[in-house]
C-alpha cells in the first residue's frame, strides 16, 4: 500500500460545492423535476418551461425523444412535444438519459474511467435501481435518480484533483486498491460523501443522500436502509456485465444479508438483471442514433 500524505486535510466543503456549481445544470434540473412530480398539482407545461431554460439539455431531450425507444408517429420538434408524448411516467427517465450522456462527455482522468464507461455505469445503475425498487417497495423514481447521480462525487473530485495532483498521482497509477482509500489519502473525503453533500445542496430527497452515503454497506447499520442495499446490488449487477467502475468492485459481492436488506430474492434479482439488459440496450441506442 502506498504511503498516505503526512497531513490529511479534508478538501474544503465550499470548494467542492463551487466545482459542482460549475457542472452542467442537468442534475439540478432533474432534482427540480423530481420535486414537481411529487406535487399532484404540477402540470406538464411547467416541466416543459423548466427544461427550456437549458438549451443544450432541451436539444438533447428532443433528439432522444425521436429515437426508437420513445418515438411513435410524427417527428417531435420541441421540448413541449417530447414532454407531452412521454408524460409524467417517463419524463424523469428521458431527462436522466440525456443527463448521463452530457455528464459523460469527458473522461475521469484521475480515476482512469473513460467517458463511455462512466455513461454506461450511470445509465445501467439508474435503470437497474428503478427495477429493483419496484420489487422491494422503494420509491422507483428516487431509486432511478440515486443510481444515476451516484458517481457525481467522483466527477467533482476528479475536477478538484486537476488543481494539485500530478498525473502519476491518479488512482490507476497510485497503487491504492479502492477509490475510497485513494480519495481519503488525497482529499480527506470519499466520493460517496461528496455526492451526498452536493445532492443535499441541490435539494434532492434527504433519504437519497443518506442511501448514497452508505451504499457500500461498510457499517452494519447501512443494511437497514433498503435503498442503500438496492444501490449496492445494482452495482453488483453492473459488475457482472462489466459496467462497474474498477475501484469499487470489492464492494459488490452479492450476499444473503444484502438481499434481505433490500427485501429481495435471488430469483427477483435475476429477473431484474435480464430486464435491465433490455432497457439499457434501448437507452444506449437512443443516445447513438
Amino acid at each position: 500500500m502506498p504511503a498516505a500524505p503526512a497531513i490529511r486535510i479534508p478538501y474544503p466543503r465550499e470548494k467542492l460545492l463551487q466545482i459542482a456549481r460549475g457542472l452542467p445544470a442537468d442534475l439540478q434540473v432533474l432534482a427540480a423535476v423530481g420535486e414537481m412530480l411529487q406535487d399532484v398539482n404540477s402540470e406538464l407545461d411547467e416541466i416543459s418551461a423548466l427544461l427550456r431554460r437549458d438549451l443544450a439539455l432541451a436539444a438533447r431531450i428532443v433528439r432522444i425523444s425521436n429515437s426508437a425507444i420513445y418515438a411513435s408517429g410524427s417527428r417531435i420538434g420541441s421540448v413541449e412535444e417530447a414532454v407531452n408524448r412521454v408524460g409524467f411516467s417517463e419524463i424523469l427517465k428521458l431527462i436522466g438519459t440525456a443527463s448521463a450522456a452530457r455528464f459523460a462527455e469527458k473522461s475521469l482522468d484521475y480515476y482512469g474511467v473513460g467517458a463511455l464507461a462512466l455513461r454506461d455505469n450511470m445509465l445501467y445503475c439508474a435503470l437497474a435501481a428503478e427495477a429493483l425498487a419496484r420489487l422491494c417497495g422503494v420509491d422507483a423514481r428516487t431509486a432511478y435518480t440515486a443510481g444515476l447521480v451516484r458517481p457525481l462525487g467522483m466527477i467533482v473530485l476528479d475536477r478538484a484533483g486537476r488543481s494539485f495532483l500530478k498525473s502519476e498521482q491518479g488512482f490507476a497509477m497510485s497503487g491504492w486498491s479502492t477509490y475510497s482509500a485513494w480519495e481519503d489519502a488525497n482529499f480527506g473525503i470519499n466520493n460517496d460523501a461528496v455526492t451526498a453533500l452536493i445532492i443535499a445542496e441541490w435539494r434532492f430527497p434527504v433519504e437519497m443522500a443518506d442511501a448514497i452515503r452508505g451504499h457500500h454497506l461498510r457499517q452494519v447499520a447501512d443494511l437497514s436502509r433498503p435503498l442503500s442495499c438496492v444501490l449496492n446490488l445494482t452495482n453488483a449487477l453492473a459488475h457482472r456485465r462489466e459496467r462497474a467502475l474498477p475501484g469499487e468492485v470489492p464492494s459488490w459481492e452479492i450476499t444473503e444479508r444484502k438481499l434481505a436488506g433490500a427485501h429481495m430474492s435471488v430469483e427477483q434479482l435475476e429477473q431484474v438483471a435480464e430486464a435491465t439488459e433490455i432497457t439499457f440496450a434501448a437507452a444506449v441506442m437512443a443516445l447513438t442514433l
